[in-house]
Formats: structure tokens, sequence, C-alpha cells
């Protein structure tokens, strides 16, 4: 079976969309998928915008430019209202519902509300956020198998912070907790 799924994940400088985005890409190499993967930079790093694309699939990829995604991560609200209309309908979106209101999501797309913050500052971090955020996505999408995910965590952080590592698959497993909930 083909498999094919594209995301941009979006918010501001800081909030972690590099680094989500760039396991969510290891991960797919690990999976022995094929995988682009785009930074975008706003005119500053922490605190301006920040977006990037990732795209999973299992036949070559003719480019890795997405104009109508099928995903979408929104980490703050200007990132929902910049891609949520450029969406395919049916897509997916996941919202962090800490920073962006839920009852602003397209009735077109399939959204599902992850209180990213919250969640995270319960597991002892509030930086984690983003994790939590790439749980729900990969648990609503299939993209990758979360296992695989958590496993490539040891790609993308250094191994200086290595004893973050728990804590980061903890976030992530709780996001997909939080969408399993929810597709129940």
């Amino acid at each position: 079976m083909s498999l094919y799924q594209d995301v941009i994940i979006a918010g501001f400088g800081g909030q972690g969309v590099m680094l989500i985005g760039n396991l969510l890409a290891y991960a797919g190499m690990e999976a022995g998928l094929e995988v682009t993967y785009i930074p975008v930079y706003g005119p500053e790093m922490r605190g301006g915008t920040a977006n990037c694309t990732v795209v999973i699939s299992s036949e070559d990829i003719g480019s890795p430019i997405i104009q109508r995604p099928k995903s979408l991560i929104a980490m703050n609200q200007p990132s929902m209202d910049k891609f949520q209309p450029r969406m395919q309908d049916g897509g997916i979106q996941i919202i962090n519902s800490s920073l962006v209101d839920p009852a602003l999501a397209d009735p077109r797309v399939i959204t599902y509300s992850v209180p990213a913050n919250e969640i995270a500052d319960g597991i002892g971090n509030t930086r984690m956020a983003n994790m939590v955020a790439l749980g729900a996505y990969v648990q609503a999408t299939g993209a990758v198998p979360l296992d695989v995910v958590k496993k490539s965590l040891t790609s993308v952080i250094s191994s200086h912070y290595s004893h973050l590592i728990p804590k980061n698959a903890d976030a992530l497993q709780a996001g997909a907790d939080h969408v399993a909930a929810q597709m129940r």
C-alpha cells in the first residue's frame, strides 16, 4: 500500500517547530520511507514566525513544496490563520489549544484540539509542548509509528541533553494519548 503524508508545522521561534519537523523526518527515514524537510524562518528566529514542511512517502517525492497541505500542526493562532485556508478539504490539523482558539477551526478539515502547553506542564516542562503536538499528529495521521519517532529522538537531541529523551518520549506519548481519546 502506498503512503503519502505531508505537513506544515508552524509556530513562533522558540516553540521547537524545526526540532519536531526534523524529528519527524528522521523517523520517516528510520521507517524506511522517502522524506523531505524544508525549514522556513521569519525575520527573527526566537519570537518571529517559523515553519517547516515535511513530506513522507513510500514512493519517490516529486517536489518538497507543499501548496495545499494534507495536514497542519499550528502551535499558535497566527500559524493557523496563515496555513489553515490552504489545507485540503478533509485534511487533519493539530492545534495547540493553549494558544489557538478551537472555535476558529475550519469545519472542512478534521481538527484535533490539544492543550499542548498544559499537557507539557503536567510532564514537567512547558517547552515540550512541541513534542506533545507531534505525538498528537502521529496518532491522528499514522504517518509513522510512534515508537519509531521515540527511537529517533537520539538523532535530533544532542548527547549533552540525552537525559531529556525520556521526558520527550513521555510528551510524545501524552500527545498521542490525547488524540486517541478524541478519536474514540
